[in-house]
């Protein structure tokens, strides 16, 4: 099964190198942005904001990135 968040996690790689590097710009453990993309805690909407900005996703392609099927 491909992965949800497959677009979101190229981003980051595209930006930060890695989700070590990323957690780090976002002030929060690997763990936690792990837990994020593999769907096991859910996004709130704040996330979304916080990430948008950080990886430069215009907010017109959250649905893109986020809410994928």
């Amino acid at each position: 099964m491909a992965s949800k968040y497959l677009k979101l996690k190229a981003r980051i790689v595209e930006k930060y190198e890695n989700q070590a590097n990323f957690a780090r710009k976002m002030n929060t453990s690997e763990v936690t942005i792990s837990k994020k993309l593999c769907d096991k805690v859910p996004f709130t909407r704040n996330d979304i904001v916080k990430w948008c900005e950080a990886l430069e996703i215009n907010y017109d392609d959250i649905g893109v990135y986020f809410f994928t099927l």
